[in-house]
């Protein structure tokens, strides 16, 4: 009787030690899930307080100097792009790319016809900045690996500088038509640099 009871409080224990170790592990899990996920929002929050404070120190461009930076930078995203249909061995990065193609000819057009319609009309200088151009020229330079981390990489940087430029325009612009573009084209920009964020870890 006694050697029944013993080997029954022994099934009992085993069955609760296992239990126990089955609920460790899903609270470990949990606890790594949730640490996953404060991580990505503490990256969220940091790459936004970027983009506020890239906003705050820079002065707000007059409608020319918007309409340069503007379709210099789609102009920068569209060379890329096309370089990582060519250098780029990832096919996750080579869909960004030719998204980025797509949509900075849109913001190009968007933003031709704000200037024209602004009075006076305003015609861009679409001309890449020295710091671009050597951008570009590095880019072209790597292949397969080391291009995707190097372009998605560029990508965050440039999206970062193009956000805040778009917000603080919109806010504080002193031209209607590109105050109204800029406003449109923020929360698409958003979109690409949250792309590339996810591309990027």
């Amino acid at each position: 009787m006694n050697k029944f009871i013993l080997i029954a409080s022994a099934s009992v224990l085993s069955l609760s030690l296992t239990a126990c170790g089955a609920k460790t592990e899903q609270t470990l899990d949990n606890a790594a899930n949730s640490a996953g996920a404060a991580a990505e929002s503490a990256d969220a929050m940091a790459s936004n307080a970027m983009v506020d404070v890239k906003q705050a120190v820079s002065a707000t461009p007059t409608a020319q100097e918007f309409v340069n930076r503007a379709g210099a930078s789609d102009a920068f995203e569209i060379a890329a792009a096309k370089l990582a249909a060519t250098n780029g061995s990832s096919q996750a990065v080579k869909t960004f790319a030719a998204e980025m193609i797509t949509a900075h000819t849109e913001s190009t057009a968007k933003i031709k016809a704000a200037a024209a319609s602004a009075t006076p009309a305003i015609t861009p200088d679409a001309t890449m900045t020295s710091d671009q151009q050597e951008d570009l020229a590095e880019l072209a330079r790597k292949k397969g690996a080391d291009f995707d981390e190097a372009y998605i990489d560029e990508q965050v940087d440039a999206h970062q500088d193009a956000l805040a430029m778009l917000r603080d325009y919109a806010e504080k612009g002193d031209t209607p038509s590109l105050k109204a573009v800029a406003g449109e084209l923020a929360p698409i920009v958003q979109k690409h640099l949250d792309h590339a964020k996810s591309l990027d870890k």
